[in-house]
């Protein structure tokens, strides 16, 4: 089996003005992330308003994020959706593509038994037959995946490799950890404290962002060198924090991108609203006080 390890940016996804995807922002954004040493990206999540976007443009992001990376680092393409056939179709679309692996939310706005919810993954894992994540994102879609469930899904799954844990329940990446599988925690300020009781990384929307600072958390810790892993992770959590004290998420990352790119990565999509002209004036002071050069 590969490894899937390290820091996996979850990466926005760039619009133009007139709110079409932006290909050119996306490649730039990606090369930005690479040169500062990550190891894959997690695409069109929920940093990349996946449901927010048509299935044409998901399949569309995969095809950018394949043929800009060329092999040199892991993309788990998101096909998440509310119905298994989309879901299937979109994974069929990313194997294609050339991504290596995929991951999933499980079906959501309408409550799904156990047993229906482990067919969603059996029929998406077998349309690309590649590694397949499993996305517990609870507060979004009102499942969680627990470590009994987890563990029907991996009887029937023979894809599946791990999850993105973005769940309170903190204490269950020990147990998906014992599973088997590459457990990422879903919070970047707690990607240290989930790499000592076994994670295999980070994926989340700040890395992004800073991908310098979790790539420091990384190394250090793999290093053995746990002083520096926490001076970085308290860099890390700082910046967060103080980031989106001032304004939507969606909105906070294609603003930060483009201050420290020199990019248009447009706003986010509707019901999502750009940043107000003292929110982008914060914005641009955090970036200065916590250091932030622009590439």
């Amino acid at each position: 089996m590969d490894e899937f390890k390290g820091v996996f940016p979850a990466v926005a996804t760039p619009m133009t003005p007139d709110g079409k995807l932006n290909d050119a922002a996306f490649r730039q954004m990606i090369e930005f992330n690479i040169n500062a040493g990550v190891d894959g990206f997690w695409v069109a999540g929920g940093s990349g308003e996946s449901v927010l976007l048509d299935d044409e443009e998901n399949n569309r992001v995969a095809e950018i994020a394949s043929d800009q990376n060329r092999g040199r680092i892991k993309n788990i393409m998101h096909v998440g959706a509310p119905t298994t056939l989309r879901a299937a179709k979109m994974a069929e679309h990313a194997a294609r593509a050339g991504v290596e692996a995929i991951c999933c939310v499980p079906p959501f706005f309408y409550r799904r038994p156990p047993a229906e919810i482990v067919e969603h993954y059996r029929i998406v894992g077998a349309a690309a037959d590649l590694p397949l994540f499993v996305y517990n994102l609870p507060n979004a879609t009102g499942v969680e995946i627990t470590p009994d469930l987890m563990k029907r899904i991996q009887d029937k799954v023979p894809q599946l490799t791990g999850l993105k844990h973005s769940s309170v329940n903190f204490y269950n990446v020990r147990a998906f950890v014992k599973m088997g599988l590459f457990c990422f925690i879903g919070n970047s300020r707690l990607m240290l404290p989930a790499l000592t009781i076994g994670a295999a990384g980070c994926v989340d929307g700040p890395p992004s962002l800073a991908p310098e600072i979790w790539v420091e958390i990384w190394q250090a810790y793999q290093a053995g060198d746990l002083k520096r892993a926490e001076t970085a992770q308290e860099q890390g959590s700082a910046l967060a924090d103080a980031l989106f004290s001032c304004g939507e998420f969606h909105a906070i990352l294609k603003a930060t991108l483009a201050q420290r790119l020199g990019i248009d990565c447009g706003t986010p999509r509707p019901p999502g609203q750009p940043l107000t002209a003292e929110q982008r004036a914060a914005l641009k002071k955090i970036i200065a006080e916590h250091g932030l050069t622009a590439h």
